[in-house]
């Protein structure tokens, strides 16, 4: 199709860009059924002709219109591929479909052929995981095919269809979840947090993430909230799975989206309320706080950065802050890192010089 549309396009001569008007794309739908059969007839129709932007002359350009062919084709191979894999055809993929599908993606998948075989199924774990953080909210172990289908995961994880070599740099790849260099490198986290090497981590192993910046309550909150009981050790005992922690890492990697706000909201709202009041905020800050004056920094008052997120969320009630209210100020993901990371919080403050500092990055590139 491809060799179709540019065999029989126009270039622009203002910009170079190859185009199309609606008689070429009747000419193109003639051709390409001709040559690749009655399939591809779908994809031009009137609507579809509609749905790109025009030039002046009523022209469109031929690569946005063959990337939407590409993406319906990939969308509509990726649900048959997970309607086979649905072993009781509900509509939804437990977590061990999920893997089986994103196994028989990867040698199709440029930037993971070369995959060392020791790791595929770790790799399907780490991966999968993602998909049910995003597409399973209520958390019952399973994630409905559309949303799947509909979701960011799915594009980001297509994007290692492009060769590394010559395509991705080194900080996409990293900052792609699904990228081998960050699947190597949450592996090596939890290895290296991991020190009596039991599978699972402890409290005190966890405190150890990002070089310790998280404050206790944070911690104990989050093992109150996202994990279970241990079945060994008398029933008391709690230990983070591989599975939980991939849950911890999303939420912090990902604070500004709903799915990881509410994780980090939950621990954060300390009764249990559905909401927080000052006097939350207060008790969350008082760690960060601590750990700030023990870095070396300027003395905080607490009361004035309580009223700063109190200015920064303008809750619909002036007395207690919601997750909605957090979710609407678009600064939630901001506010959770002031109340849980003294990184964040020294991020926020700081973040005039570090807005000039990326400015002038910019500029000398």
């Amino acid at each position: 199709m491809w060799v179709c549309l540019r065999e029989n396009c126009v270039i622009d001569d203002a910009t170079g860009a190859e185009k199309m008007n609606y008689e070429d794309f009747c000419h193109i739908a003639t051709v390409c059924t001709e040559q690749i059969g009655q399939k591809c007839k779908r994809f031009f129709s009137p609507s579809n002709f509609m749905k790109f932007e025009k030039d002046d002359s009523g022209r469109i350009a031929i690569l946005p219109f063959y990337l939407y062919v590409m993406r319906t084709v990939s969308l509509t191979q990726a649900r048959i591929d997970m309607s086979e894999l649905d072993e009781d055809s509900d509509g939804f993929l437990q977590p061990h479909e999920m893997e089986a599908y994103i196994r028989g993606l990867i040698p199709n998948l440029a930037q993971l052929r070369d995959m060392p075989t020791q790791f595929v199924q770790m790799y399907c774990r780490i991966a999968a995981r993602k998909f049910f953080f995003f597409c399973d909210p209520h958390r019952r172990g399973k994630a409905c095919i559309k949303k799947v289908l509909l979701s960011n995961c799915l594009q980001e994880l297509m994007e290692l269809h492009q060769e590394s070599e010559e395509e991705v740099t080194d900080t996409e790849q990293a900052e792609n979840w699904f990228s081998l260099t960050s699947a190597q490198r949450i592996c090596d986290m939890f290895l290296a947090l991991d020190k009596d090497q039991n599978g699972t981590l402890s409290k005190q192993e966890l405190k150890e993430y990002a070089d310790g910046t998280l404050t206790e309550i944070f911690i104990e909150r989050v093992f109150d909230e996202h994990v279970r009981r241990s079945k060994v050790g008398g029933g008391n005992s709690r230990e983070m799975d591989f599975e939980s922690f991939l849950d911890f890492v999303l939420a912090l990697e990902n604070k500004d989206t709903p799915e990881g706000l509410t994780y980090l909201f939950r621990c954060l709202d300390l009764n249990g309320r559905g909401f927080l009041t000052t006097a939350d905020i207060h008790t969350l800050f008082r760690d960060v706080h601590q750990k700030w004056i023990e870095g070396g920094n300027y003395e905080l008052c607490i009361e004035d950065v309580r009223d700063e997120i109190w200015d920064m969320v303008k809750p619909a009630d002036p007395l207690r802050i919601s997750l909605q209210d957090l979710l609407s100020c678009k600064q939630g993901g901001t506010i959770a890192s002031m109340l849980i990371d003294v990184r964040g919080f020294w991020a926020h403050d700081n973040r005039e010089n570090l807005l000039q500092e990326e400015e002038e990055q910019v500029e000398e590139a």
